[in-house]
């Protein structure tokens, strides 16, 4: 005597999980943009900075000469100038009395706006030279959390060197690829637009739940070719700044399943990656009959293909049986007998 179950149908949420990246939603290289030694680290790794923040200090001796000589520049072309107007006034003088042509005051017209463009020319220089002594102080450019520094005081600088990283990890990304039939099936419950709005979860790598849901916010405009995967981002809140840039999880993603045809996983058994139950017929025989699975849940698995609804199978005890025995049956409930497994 073996107890049987009828294969059922029931409406069920199917949770699927993603293996996902987690991507601060900003994290940014922080470069040099001017040579020099450095002076000053004034963080630390690890520390959380605020916008505009000072992180470095590199030497400024030569910026500040680069100052000075821009400055002086200036104050030359002002000089210049000045003496140009002068020689304005004398030219325009001499020619209103005619002693001399009206060429003489064209050419002093232009020595004015050369000038002028020596003002033009010895402001720019200025400024680029301010700018440089500027970037001698290093600044977070947003609120976050400071990466490892390589380099130690007294290190050379060269434009463009790494100093740090700077990780804004008050929310973060999720990125995970969804296959065409899942996304297929998840569109036909919700529809596109509402994809976007969806609620996750995720699943941490040591296996518990992040205390946070997830919003599903966007997803890539094709397929991958290659791996016929379509690409999501859900974004997660991280008030607590656990999460972090690199980290790595489960995006579990939940979709209802009107009549999901059911079979018990404990009624199952596998050979060679295929999946198994016991049928039994109108006269008690058994035969083994493979078929095929949507999805695994907690304790039972969708069937894609292979088994019908009503249909009578072994529900334990399949290792003593062989193909082809005839047995005695005793039907029982699957879910009272779930149910009771779990009290137990």
């Amino acid at each position: 005597e073996v107890p049987v179950v009828k294969v059922f149908r029931q409406n069920t949420d199917l949770t699927t999980a993603y293996v996902a990246n987690i991507k601060a939603i900003r994290n940014t290289e922080i470069r040099s943009r001017v040579h020099g030694f450095l002076e000053k680290v004034l963080v630390d790794e690890g520390k959380f900075v605020r916008a505009g923040q000072p992180l470095f200090q590199l030497s400024t001796g030569e910026y500040r000469i680069a100052v000075a000589k821009a400055e002086a520049l200036l104050a030359s072309a002002y000089a210049e100038s000045k003496t140009a107007e002068l020689e304005m006034e004398r030219v325009s003088a001499l020619v209103d009395k005619n002693v001399i042509t009206k060429t003489e005051r064209d050419l002093a017209k232009a020595k004015i706006q050369m000038s002028q463009a020596r003002i033009n020319e010895a402001k720019a220089s200025l400024e680029e030279a301010k700018l440089k002594m500027a970037y001698t102080i290093i600044r977070a450019p947003f609120t976050g959390i400071v990466n490892k520094i390589p380099l130690r005081l007294g290190s050379l600088i060269e434009e463009g060197t790494l100093l740090t990283a700077l990780s804004d990890v008050s929310s973060v990304f999720a990125y995970f690829n969804v296959s065409e039939n899942d996304y297929l099936r998840f569109n036909a419950e919700q529809g596109s637009a509402d994809m976007h709005k969806k609620e996750v979860s995720l699943v941490l790598s040591d296996g518990n739940y992040f205390t946070e849901k997830g919003i599903i916010e966007t997803m890539e405009g094709e397929f991958d070719e290659s791996t016929g995967a379509i690409a999501f981002r859900a974004r997660f809140p991280n008030p607590e700044a656990m999460l972090k840039h690199g980290a790595t999880g489960k995006v579990m993603l939940t979709s209802h399943e009107a009549g999901a045809l059911l079979v018990p996983q404990k009624a199952v058994f596998e050979i060679q990656d295929r999946y198994f139950v016991y049928v039994v017929d109108k006269n008690g025989k058994i035969r083994q009959r493979s078929f095929l699975p949507k999805v695994r849940l907690e304790q039972m698995y969708v069937i894609a293909s292979g088994l019908k609804e009503g249909e009578k199978i072994v529900y334990e005890g399949t290792q003593n049986l062989r193909d082809g025995y005839t047995v005695k049956v005793r039907e029982v409930n699957p879910l009272e007998e779930i149910k009771d497994t779990a009290g137990r």
